[in-house]
Protein backbone atom coordinates (compact mmCIF):
# COMPACT_ATOMS: atom_id res chain seq x y z
CA UNK A 1 0.00 0.00 0.00
CA UNK A 2 1.57 3.27 -0.82
CA UNK A 3 1.39 6.27 1.50
CA UNK A 4 0.94 9.64 0.86
CA UNK A 5 3.25 11.66 3.69
CA UNK A 6 2.08 15.74 4.35
CA UNK A 7 3.34 18.06 6.72
CA UNK A 8 1.01 20.60 7.90
CA UNK A 9 2.01 24.05 7.31
CA UNK A 10 2.44 26.23 10.52
CA UNK A 11 0.30 29.04 8.80
CA UNK A 12 -3.68 28.98 8.34
CA UNK A 13 -4.41 26.72 5.54
CA UNK A 14 -5.86 28.56 2.49
CA UNK A 15 -6.28 27.62 -1.21
CA UNK A 16 -2.80 28.63 -2.20
CA UNK A 17 -0.78 27.07 0.73
CA UNK A 18 1.80 24.53 -0.21
CA UNK A 19 2.16 21.29 1.09
CA UNK A 20 5.81 19.22 1.15
CA UNK A 21 4.88 15.59 0.51
CA UNK A 22 6.66 12.63 0.72
CA UNK A 23 5.34 9.73 -1.88
CA UNK A 24 6.72 5.73 -0.34
CA UNK A 25 5.21 2.67 -2.17
CA UNK A 26 5.97 0.57 1.41
CA UNK A 27 6.25 3.45 3.55
CA UNK A 28 10.05 2.82 4.40
CA UNK A 29 11.55 4.59 0.64
CA UNK A 30 10.59 7.56 -0.99
CA UNK A 31 9.62 7.64 -4.70
CA UNK A 32 8.83 11.08 -4.79
CA UNK A 33 9.72 14.65 -2.87
CA UNK A 34 7.99 17.89 -3.64
CA UNK A 35 6.01 20.96 -2.78
CA UNK A 36 2.08 21.48 -3.88
CA UNK A 37 -1.03 22.82 -3.08
CA UNK A 38 -3.47 20.55 -2.24
CA UNK A 39 -5.63 20.35 -5.43
CA UNK A 40 -2.43 19.15 -6.83
CA UNK A 41 -1.29 16.72 -4.57
CA UNK A 42 -1.27 12.79 -5.84
CA UNK A 43 -4.32 11.24 -6.35
CA UNK A 44 -5.38 9.40 -4.14
CA UNK A 45 -7.02 6.66 -6.44
CA UNK A 46 -3.97 6.00 -8.62
CA UNK A 47 -1.12 7.29 -6.30
CA UNK A 48 -1.81 6.74 -2.51
CA UNK A 49 -3.88 4.38 -0.52
CA UNK A 50 -2.96 6.17 2.77
CA UNK A 51 -2.58 9.69 3.71
CA UNK A 52 -0.28 10.61 6.95
CA UNK A 53 -0.58 14.43 7.87
CA UNK A 54 2.85 15.25 10.05
CA UNK A 55 2.52 18.19 12.89
CA UNK A 56 5.54 20.34 12.48
CA UNK A 57 7.41 19.99 15.61
CA UNK A 58 7.55 23.80 16.31
CA UNK A 59 3.27 23.58 16.35
CA UNK A 60 3.69 21.05 19.56
CA UNK A 61 4.28 21.02 22.93
CA UNK A 62 4.56 18.32 25.48
CA UNK A 63 3.88 17.61 28.98
CA UNK A 64 3.71 14.72 30.94
CA UNK A 65 0.78 13.62 33.21
CA UNK A 66 -0.60 11.35 35.78
CA UNK A 67 -3.67 9.74 34.42
CA UNK A 68 -6.06 9.19 37.44
CA UNK A 69 -6.63 4.85 38.41
CA UNK A 70 -9.81 4.23 37.45
CA UNK A 71 -10.06 6.68 34.06
CA UNK A 72 -11.09 4.43 30.80
CA UNK A 73 -9.17 5.94 27.86
CA UNK A 74 -12.92 5.55 25.60
CA UNK A 75 -13.74 7.39 28.93
CA UNK A 76 -15.89 10.74 27.47
CA UNK A 77 -14.57 12.45 30.48
CA UNK A 78 -11.05 11.59 29.54
CA UNK A 79 -10.34 15.05 27.65
CA UNK A 80 -12.30 17.14 31.11
CA UNK A 81 -9.64 14.92 33.23
CA UNK A 82 -6.47 16.23 30.80
CA UNK A 83 -7.41 19.95 31.17
CA UNK A 84 -7.82 19.66 34.92
CA UNK A 85 -4.49 18.02 35.21
CA UNK A 86 -2.87 20.40 32.43
CA UNK A 87 -4.61 24.03 33.52
CA UNK A 88 -2.20 25.42 35.57
CA UNK A 89 0.72 24.44 32.99
CA UNK A 90 -1.06 25.73 30.26
CA UNK A 91 -0.82 29.32 29.02
CA UNK A 92 -3.49 29.93 26.75
CA UNK A 93 -7.33 28.69 27.22
CA UNK A 94 -7.70 24.33 27.11
CA UNK A 95 -10.97 24.80 25.41
CA UNK A 96 -8.60 26.49 22.52
CA UNK A 97 -5.99 23.67 22.28
CA UNK A 98 -5.90 19.85 20.91
CA UNK A 99 -4.69 17.06 23.37
CA UNK A 100 -3.27 13.93 22.44
CA UNK A 101 -2.04 10.88 24.65
CA UNK A 102 0.68 8.91 23.58
CA UNK A 103 0.34 5.52 22.61
CA UNK A 104 -0.29 2.82 25.36
CA UNK A 105 -1.02 5.06 28.01
CA UNK A 106 -2.23 3.84 31.50
CA UNK A 107 -4.40 5.13 34.07
CA UNK A 108 -1.77 5.58 37.14
CA UNK A 109 1.12 5.78 34.93
CA UNK A 110 2.80 9.34 33.47
CA UNK A 111 2.40 9.89 29.96
CA UNK A 112 3.08 12.48 27.32
CA UNK A 113 0.48 14.57 26.00
CA UNK A 114 0.70 16.51 23.00
CA UNK A 115 -0.47 20.28 22.67
CA UNK A 116 -1.40 22.25 19.54
CA UNK A 117 -4.03 24.66 18.49
CA UNK A 118 -6.93 22.99 17.98
CA UNK A 119 -8.50 25.77 15.29
CA UNK A 120 -5.32 25.88 13.53
CA UNK A 121 -5.15 21.71 13.31
CA UNK A 122 -8.89 21.36 12.43
CA UNK A 123 -8.69 23.78 9.86
CA UNK A 124 -5.91 22.43 8.30
CA UNK A 125 -7.55 18.69 7.92
CA UNK A 126 -10.67 20.38 6.87
CA UNK A 127 -8.57 21.90 3.78
CA UNK A 128 -7.23 18.26 2.95
CA UNK A 129 -9.85 16.66 3.47
CA UNK A 130 -12.22 18.88 1.03
CA UNK A 131 -9.40 18.29 -1.29
CA UNK A 132 -9.90 14.84 -1.57
CA UNK A 133 -7.08 13.71 0.90
CA UNK A 134 -8.68 12.81 4.78
CA UNK A 135 -5.37 11.70 6.56
CA UNK A 136 -5.64 8.44 8.26
CA UNK A 137 -3.48 9.13 10.99
CA UNK A 138 -2.10 12.61 11.78
CA UNK A 139 1.08 11.86 13.64
CA UNK A 140 4.19 14.41 15.14
CA UNK A 141 7.54 15.13 13.24
CA UNK A 142 9.40 14.13 16.36
CA UNK A 143 8.11 13.14 19.75
CA UNK A 144 9.72 12.22 23.26
CA UNK A 145 11.29 9.16 23.73
CA UNK A 146 12.35 9.16 26.59
CA UNK A 147 13.64 5.22 26.66
CA UNK A 148 15.63 5.66 23.73
CA UNK A 149 19.09 8.07 23.46
CA UNK A 150 19.12 11.45 23.13
CA UNK A 151 18.26 13.01 19.24
CA UNK A 152 19.61 16.32 17.76
CA UNK A 153 18.03 17.35 15.35
CA UNK A 154 19.50 20.53 12.68
CA UNK A 155 16.22 21.86 11.11
CA UNK A 156 14.95 24.75 8.63
CA UNK A 157 16.89 27.08 6.52
CA UNK A 158 20.25 28.96 7.74
CA UNK A 159 18.15 32.30 8.07
CA UNK A 160 16.14 30.46 10.35
CA UNK A 161 17.70 27.29 11.92
CA UNK A 162 16.79 25.85 14.91
CA UNK A 163 17.88 22.74 17.03
CA UNK A 164 15.61 20.09 18.42
CA UNK A 165 16.47 17.98 21.42
CA UNK A 166 14.50 14.88 21.93
CA UNK A 167 14.37 11.95 24.02
CA UNK A 168 16.97 12.76 27.07
CA UNK A 169 15.91 11.51 30.41
CA UNK A 170 12.44 10.48 31.59
CA UNK A 171 11.71 13.80 31.87
CA UNK A 172 12.59 15.59 28.64
CA UNK A 173 10.36 16.22 26.15
CA UNK A 174 11.13 18.17 23.01
CA UNK A 175 13.22 21.19 23.20
CA UNK A 176 13.16 23.48 20.34
CA UNK A 177 15.82 26.05 19.99
CA UNK A 178 17.71 28.87 17.64
CA UNK A 179 20.81 27.27 16.11
CA UNK A 180 22.77 29.78 17.70
CA UNK A 181 26.02 30.13 19.84
CA UNK A 182 24.52 31.47 22.80
CA UNK A 183 21.68 29.31 22.48
CA UNK A 184 23.52 25.97 22.44
CA UNK A 185 25.30 27.48 25.61
CA UNK A 186 22.60 27.26 27.23
CA UNK A 187 21.81 23.65 26.22
CA UNK A 188 24.81 23.35 28.36
CA UNK A 189 26.93 19.98 28.69
CA UNK A 190 23.95 18.00 26.69
CA UNK A 191 25.38 19.26 23.42
CA UNK A 192 28.71 20.76 24.17
CA UNK A 193 29.57 18.32 26.02
CA UNK A 194 33.04 15.49 26.08
CA UNK A 195 30.35 12.95 24.60
CA UNK A 196 27.54 14.45 22.94
CA UNK A 197 25.04 12.53 20.83
CA UNK A 198 25.08 12.76 17.08
CA UNK A 199 23.36 15.61 15.12
CA UNK A 200 21.03 14.64 12.37
CA UNK A 201 20.99 18.03 10.31
CA UNK A 202 18.77 18.86 7.14
CA UNK A 203 21.19 19.90 3.96
CA UNK A 204 20.57 23.20 4.09
CA UNK A 205 21.44 23.92 7.84
CA UNK A 206 24.55 21.15 7.52
CA UNK A 207 27.47 23.60 7.39
CA UNK A 208 25.95 25.82 9.99
CA UNK A 209 25.76 23.46 12.57
CA UNK A 210 28.86 21.67 11.68
CA UNK A 211 30.48 25.24 12.51
CA UNK A 212 28.92 25.88 15.66
CA UNK A 213 29.04 22.67 17.29
CA UNK A 214 32.41 21.87 15.82
CA UNK A 215 32.12 18.11 15.11
CA UNK A 216 30.55 15.93 11.67
CA UNK A 217 26.91 15.85 11.09
CA UNK A 218 24.56 13.20 9.67
CA UNK A 219 22.91 14.47 7.01
CA UNK A 220 18.63 13.39 7.13
CA UNK A 221 16.04 14.97 4.32
CA UNK A 222 12.95 16.42 5.62
CA UNK A 223 11.59 13.37 3.24
CA UNK A 224 12.98 10.57 5.73
CA UNK A 225 12.34 12.21 8.56
CA UNK A 226 8.56 12.28 7.58
CA UNK A 227 8.78 8.79 6.88
CA UNK A 228 10.11 8.28 10.25
CA UNK A 229 7.23 9.68 11.53
CA UNK A 230 4.81 7.93 9.46
CA UNK A 231 5.97 5.08 10.82
CA UNK A 232 5.35 5.44 14.54
CA UNK A 233 2.81 4.43 16.53
CA UNK A 234 1.14 8.38 17.42
CA UNK A 235 -1.86 9.26 16.34
CA UNK A 236 -3.30 12.62 17.06
CA UNK A 237 -6.59 12.74 15.74
CA UNK A 238 -8.41 12.25 19.41
CA UNK A 239 -11.75 13.04 20.89
CA UNK A 240 -13.33 14.99 18.67
CA UNK A 241 -10.88 14.86 15.49
CA UNK A 242 -10.95 10.97 15.66
CA UNK A 243 -12.88 9.08 13.20
CA UNK A 244 -15.19 6.29 14.09
CA UNK A 245 -14.38 3.79 15.39
CA UNK A 246 -15.07 1.03 12.02
CA UNK A 247 -13.14 3.92 10.22
CA UNK A 248 -10.34 3.76 12.11
CA UNK A 249 -10.39 0.28 12.46
CA UNK A 250 -10.47 -0.18 8.41
CA UNK A 251 -7.81 2.35 8.03
CA UNK A 252 -5.69 0.05 10.54
CA UNK A 253 -6.45 -3.17 8.30
CA UNK A 254 -5.76 -1.21 5.36
CA UNK A 255 -2.27 0.01 6.61
CA UNK A 256 -1.61 -3.61 8.10
CA UNK A 257 -2.72 -5.40 4.70
CA UNK A 258 -0.10 -2.26 3.15
CA UNK A 259 2.61 -3.23 5.46
CA UNK A 260 1.89 -7.20 4.72
CA UNK A 261 2.36 -6.99 1.01
CA UNK A 262 4.36 -4.33 0.70
CA UNK A 263 7.00 -3.86 3.75
CA UNK A 264 10.44 -5.20 2.93
CA UNK A 265 10.24 -6.61 6.86
CA UNK A 266 7.38 -9.07 5.52
CA UNK A 267 9.47 -10.12 2.37
CA UNK A 268 10.39 -13.50 3.90
CA UNK A 269 6.51 -13.88 4.95
CA UNK A 270 5.47 -13.26 1.84
CA UNK A 271 7.70 -15.53 0.12
CA UNK A 272 6.71 -18.72 2.74
CA UNK A 273 2.79 -17.77 1.90
CA UNK A 274 3.44 -17.50 -1.67
CA UNK A 275 5.45 -21.12 -1.09
CA UNK A 276 2.40 -22.70 0.74
CA UNK A 277 0.04 -21.43 -1.11
CA UNK A 278 1.52 -22.97 -4.32
CA UNK A 279 2.08 -26.40 -2.02
CA UNK A 280 -1.39 -26.50 -1.44
CA UNK A 281 -2.31 -26.37 -4.67
CA UNK A 282 -0.12 -28.45 -6.25
CA UNK A 283 -1.15 -30.84 -3.80
CA UNK A 284 -4.99 -30.24 -4.67
CA UNK A 285 -4.31 -30.66 -8.44
CA UNK A 286 -2.96 -34.32 -7.18
CA UNK A 287 -5.61 -35.19 -5.69
CA UNK A 288 -8.42 -33.75 -8.45
CA UNK A 289 -6.08 -36.34 -10.70
CA UNK A 290 -6.23 -39.23 -8.62
CA UNK A 291 -10.55 -38.62 -8.00
CA UNK A 292 -10.61 -38.20 -11.43
CA UNK A 293 -8.69 -41.28 -12.49
CA UNK A 294 -10.29 -43.33 -9.56
CA UNK A 295 -13.86 -41.91 -11.11
CA UNK A 296 -13.09 -43.09 -14.82
CA UNK A 297 -11.62 -46.65 -13.54
CA UNK A 298 -14.97 -46.67 -11.69
CA UNK A 299 -17.18 -45.67 -15.12
CA UNK A 300 -14.72 -47.87 -17.00
CA UNK A 301 -15.77 -50.96 -14.90
CA UNK A 302 -19.16 -50.51 -14.83
CA UNK A 303 -19.58 -50.62 -18.76
CA UNK A 304 -16.73 -53.77 -18.92
CA UNK A 305 -19.32 -55.13 -16.68
CA UNK A 306 -22.37 -54.11 -19.17
CA UNK A 307 -20.54 -55.71 -22.20
CA UNK A 308 -19.09 -58.68 -20.61
CA UNK A 309 -22.49 -59.66 -18.86
CA UNK A 310 -24.86 -58.15 -22.40
CA UNK A 311 -22.35 -58.58 -24.93
CA UNK A 312 -25.14 -57.13 -27.75
CA UNK A 313 -24.92 -54.02 -25.86
CA UNK A 314 -21.89 -52.22 -28.49
CA UNK A 315 -22.42 -48.96 -27.42
CA UNK A 316 -22.63 -47.61 -23.55
CA UNK A 317 -24.66 -44.68 -23.22
CA UNK A 318 -25.83 -45.11 -19.67
CA UNK A 319 -24.71 -48.00 -18.08
CA UNK A 320 -27.14 -48.51 -15.38
CA UNK A 321 -30.25 -47.61 -17.37
CA UNK A 322 -29.07 -50.27 -20.09
CA UNK A 323 -28.40 -52.88 -17.46
CA UNK A 324 -31.93 -52.18 -15.83
CA UNK A 325 -33.49 -52.55 -19.93
CA UNK A 326 -31.47 -55.41 -20.18
CA UNK A 327 -32.97 -57.45 -17.39
CA UNK A 328 -35.99 -56.40 -17.40
CA UNK A 329 -35.95 -58.28 -20.99
CA UNK A 330 -34.80 -61.31 -19.41
CA UNK A 331 -36.91 -61.57 -17.05
CA UNK A 332 -39.58 -61.18 -19.85
CA UNK A 333 -38.70 -64.03 -21.75
CA UNK A 334 -38.04 -65.62 -18.53
CA UNK A 335 -41.50 -65.48 -17.81
CA UNK A 336 -39.98 -64.14 -13.90
CA UNK A 337 -41.88 -61.45 -11.39
CA UNK A 338 -40.05 -58.42 -10.44
CA UNK A 339 -40.12 -56.63 -7.92
CA UNK A 340 -42.26 -53.89 -9.59
CA UNK A 341 -45.26 -56.72 -10.44
CA UNK A 342 -48.46 -56.57 -9.20
CA UNK A 343 -47.90 -59.92 -7.00
CA UNK A 344 -44.62 -59.10 -5.20
CA UNK A 345 -46.85 -55.98 -4.57
CA UNK A 346 -49.66 -57.06 -2.81
CA UNK A 347 -47.65 -59.50 -1.08
CA UNK A 348 -45.51 -57.11 0.61
CA UNK A 349 -48.77 -54.82 1.29
CA UNK A 350 -50.03 -57.92 3.03
CA UNK A 351 -46.89 -58.32 5.16
CA UNK A 352 -46.57 -54.40 6.32
CA UNK A 353 -50.16 -53.43 6.97
CA UNK A 354 -51.67 -54.14 10.47
CA UNK A 355 -53.98 -57.21 10.82
CA UNK A 356 -57.40 -56.44 9.61
CA UNK A 357 -56.89 -54.16 7.77
CA UNK A 358 -58.74 -54.33 4.23
CA UNK A 359 -58.29 -52.02 1.14
CA UNK A 360 -61.81 -50.78 -0.35
CA UNK A 361 -60.23 -50.56 -3.67
CA UNK A 362 -56.63 -51.14 -5.64
CA UNK A 363 -54.95 -49.65 -8.42
CA UNK A 364 -51.74 -50.79 -10.17
CA UNK A 365 -49.98 -49.08 -12.53
CA UNK A 366 -46.13 -49.12 -13.82
CA UNK A 367 -44.60 -50.61 -10.37
CA UNK A 368 -47.42 -48.55 -8.13
CA UNK A 369 -49.54 -50.05 -5.46
CA UNK A 370 -52.44 -47.86 -4.60
CA UNK A 371 -54.52 -48.81 -1.92
CA UNK A 372 -57.83 -46.82 -1.08
CA UNK A 373 -59.58 -46.68 2.41
CA UNK A 374 -56.98 -47.42 4.88
CA UNK A 375 -56.75 -44.70 7.44
CA UNK A 376 -53.76 -45.28 9.87
CA UNK A 377 -53.07 -43.59 12.78
CA UNK A 378 -49.17 -41.84 13.18
CA UNK A 379 -47.88 -45.17 15.26
CA UNK A 380 -49.83 -47.50 12.47
CA UNK A 381 -48.02 -45.59 9.64
CA UNK A 382 -44.81 -45.68 11.08
CA UNK A 383 -44.68 -48.65 11.62
CA UNK A 384 -45.99 -50.04 8.63
CA UNK A 385 -43.43 -48.06 6.68
CA UNK A 386 -40.51 -49.24 8.50
CA UNK A 387 -41.87 -52.63 7.76
CA UNK A 388 -42.33 -52.19 3.86
CA UNK A 389 -38.69 -50.61 3.71
CA UNK A 390 -37.47 -53.66 5.43
CA UNK A 391 -39.30 -55.70 2.51
CA UNK A 392 -37.44 -53.26 -0.22
CA UNK A 393 -40.64 -51.16 -0.42
CA UNK A 394 -41.23 -47.43 0.11
CA UNK A 395 -44.83 -47.03 1.61
CA UNK A 396 -46.14 -43.33 1.61
CA UNK A 397 -49.47 -41.71 2.93
CA UNK A 398 -51.49 -39.86 0.25
CA UNK A 399 -54.97 -38.75 1.96
CA UNK A 400 -57.15 -41.66 3.03
CA UNK A 401 -54.74 -44.04 0.69
CA UNK A 402 -51.24 -45.38 0.89
CA UNK A 403 -48.83 -46.01 -1.73
CA UNK A 404 -46.72 -48.62 -2.38
CA UNK A 405 -43.35 -48.84 -4.88
CA UNK A 406 -39.86 -50.62 -5.01
CA UNK A 407 -37.30 -48.83 -3.19
CA UNK A 408 -34.70 -49.96 -5.65
CA UNK A 409 -34.83 -50.58 -9.35
CA UNK A 410 -35.68 -54.48 -10.12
Amino acid sequence: MSTLILTLPLARSGPATEYPYTLSPDGHNATRHARASAALLPAMGRAASEVVAVVPVRALSWQRVTLPPGISLQSPRLRAVLEGLLEERLLDDPAQLHFALQPGARPGTPAWVAICDRAWLRESLQALEAAGHPPARVVPELAPASDGPCELHALGTPEEAHLVITGHGPEQSVAVLPLSGAALTLAGPLVLGDEPPAILAEPAVATLAEKLLGRPVQLRTDSERALRAARSDWDLAQFDLASSGRTRALRKFGGLAGALLRAPQWRAARWGVLVLALAHLAGLNAWAWQERQALAAKQAGVRNALQQTFPQVKVVVDAPVQMERELALLRQAAGTLSARDLEPLLAAAAQALPLNRQPTAIDFSAGELRLRGIALSDEEEAATRSAAQALGYRLTADGDSLLLRAETLP
